[in-house]
């Protein structure tokens, strides 16, 4: 397949500028956190609304409700732990979350490197670029990053290692979940928000899985 310059530079522009407002809102306050994950709260759900139409069609408002445990509960577990300042890090309330994201980004990456060099054996019929090679290698190189950083930053590698697991497991978990969704709709993306890479749902779909299990792991195991 010939390389299309023209649609690698949106692409490349913009991943460049959603690291940016990412950054931006997770690094710099409480209240810019709040304010980035109430953006990608709406914009979920109005592409939710969306799916479920065409899924649906008259009686989408029904199933709709299931957004209130897809969308919205996972962005409020996500708001606490920033707002806490309790337990398991040396700054819980900042540390946890940025590792959350970071630890979905580097699972997504290294499952499609390791997937692009070595796979062969599909991993679902849902989402048929997944490659069972791809999935363990990103897993495994997910937790061995997230790790050695904690153990860099925290002398800690365990927790951080922890972390990191269940963001690939529930995080490829999403990531088919909405697959399926966007099977079910005949659409290939979400949304158009960000060109080349789709809607907010196509962005944060690991995210909005994954986030749920972190916090009631760190709830059970007494951080919070």
């Amino acid at each position: 397949m010939a390389l299309n310059i023209q649609t690698l530079k949106i692409r490349s522009l913009t991943a460049i500028v959603f690291v940016a407002v990412m950054l931006v809102g997770l690094l710099w306050n409480q209240w810019s956190f709040i304010a980035l994950f109430t953006i990608i709260h709406f914009g979920c759900w109005y592409e939710f609304i969306k799916l479920m139409k065409k899924i649906y069609d008259d009686e989408y408002l029904k199933y709709c409700l299931f957004g209130l445990v897809y969308i919205t509960m996972p962005v409020l577990m996500l708001m606490e732990i920033r707002l806490s300042d309790s337990g398991i890090f040396f700054d819980f309330g900042f540390v946890l979350p940025c590792t959350i994201i970071f630890s979905i980004w580097i699972n997504d990456t290294m499952a499609y490197i390791v997937g692009s060099l070595i796979g062969k054996t599909p991993f679902s019929k849902i989402s048929p670029n997944k490659t069972l090679e791809g999935t363990i290698g990103g897993a495994i190189l997910c937790v061995d990053v997230i790790g050695f950083a904690g153990f860099l930053t925290m002398n800690d590698f365990k927790q951080p290692a922890i972390i990191a697991a269940i963001c690939a497991i529930f995080g490829t978990a999403g990531d088919l979940l909405e697959s399926k969704l966007k099977r079910l709709a005949n659409v290939k993306d979400s949304g158009s928000i960000m060109p080349g890479h789709g809607g907010f749902l196509d962005r944060f779909d690991s995210l909005l899985v994954a986030a749920p299990f972190v916090w009631l792991y760190v709830n059970l195991a007494g951080y919070m």
